[in-house]
């Protein structure tokens, strides 16, 4: 799996004009399934995102994690993470797994989420979403789990 993880003030996703999850402080999750990818990606990224200690101490380094700072997580499906432009001007994105693949392990990642931490918002998979956030830091975290 393929994450954009980015340290939010505060973050929102929209269909079609409403609000369908918010956060305030935490992480935004721009996730894209691979392929190659199982249930066990998922439960790996979850656990790479909720130890992954980007987030100030109280001598100003990243030195805590999501949970320690009890921030939200807000997962946002982007199938457009795994883009291929070596051949030309114009992405490529058959390194996304497909659509049914997709959706399961974004569904399941939210399930895993749900039950370890007890603020997490989604955006809806395979709709036509606009992400609104305040980056804090700008602190942006790209990983790649296999």
């Amino acid at each position: 799996m393929i994450a954009l993880v980015q340290r939010v003030r505060e973050a929102r996703v929209a269909v079609a004009g409403a609000t369908v999850g918010e956060i305030g402080p935490g992480l935004l999750v721009l996730v894209c399934a691979e392929p190659a990818d199982t249930s066990a990606q998922a439960a790996k990224l979850l656990d790479k995102l909720l130890k992954l200690r980007i987030f100030s101490d109280e001598a100003g380094k990243m030195n805590r994690s999501v949970q320690d700072v009890g921030g939200g997580l807000l997962i946002v499906s982007q199938f457009t993470l795994a883009a291929d432009v070596s051949g030309g001007n114009r992405p490529s994105f058959t390194g996304a797994a497909p659509p049914a693949l997709g959706r399961g392990l974004y569904e399941e990642l939210l399930r895993l989420a749900r039950a370890r931490h007890p603020q997490v918002a989604a955006g809806e998979f395979g709709a036509d979403m606009q992400v609104h956030l305040v980056n804090d830091g700008p602190v942006t975290i790209p990983i790649t789990v296999r």
